[in-house]
C-alpha cells in the first residue's frame, strides 16, 4: 500500500535501503567465511575486495539514512517470506508497505554487488531476442 503524497524518490529511496541492507549482510557474511575458511591460499586479496564492496554499501545505507530524516521516512520493519522482502514504513505520519518479489530482488542484489565490486555487467538482451518490452523488474 502506497502512502499518499509520497514522491516516486521517497519509494526509490526505500527500494534503496532494502536492497543495500541485504547486500550488505552479503558482503559482511562473505568476507567472514573467506576469513574462516582456511581455503584460499591469499584470504586477504579477496577479503580487501568483498570488504570495499561492504564499506561502499555501508557509506550508501549511511547517505539514504540522513535522506530519510531529512524526508521525514521511517522504516518500520523488514520481512522476508516466501513471495519476497517486505518493508514497513512510516513516511511523514502515515504507514505503507513496498514489496519486492524474490526474482527482482536477487537480481537487483547481483547487479549492486557486481557494482560495488566493479565487476562489469552482463550485457543486456538483444532486441531480437526480447520476448517483451515491458521490464522485468519494475519499481513498485
Amino acid at each position: 500500500m502506497a502512502v499518499s503524497g509520497m514522491s516516486t524518490e521517497d519509494r526509490s529511496l526505500i527500494r534503496s535501503y532494502m536492497l543495500l541492507r541485504f547486500t550488505h549482510r552479503v558482503f559482511e557474511r562473505d568476507c567472514r567465511i573467506i576469513q574462516e575458511s582456511g581455503v584460499f591460499k591469499t584470504p586477504e586479496l579477496y577479503v580487501e575486495l568483498v570488504g570495499n564492496g561492504a564499506k561502499k554499501t555501508a557509506l550508501m545505507l549511511k547517505e539514504i539514512k540522513l535522506q530519510f530524516a531529512t524526508r521525514t521516512i521511517k522504516i518500520i520493519e523488514i520481512t522476508r517470506d516466501a513471495d519476497g522482502v517486505q518493508a514497513r514504513y512510516a513516511c511523514r505520519g502515515y504507514i505503507g508497505t513496498l514489496q519486492i518479489l524474490w526474482p527482482c530482488f536477487q537480481q537487483e542484489v547481483m547487479s549492486r554487488m557486481r557494482a560495488y565490486l566493479g565487476l562489469h555487467l552482463p550485457k543486456a538482451p538483444q532486441a531480437e531476442t526480447e520476448i517483451s518490452a515491458a521490464p522485468a523488474c519494475p519499481l513498485p
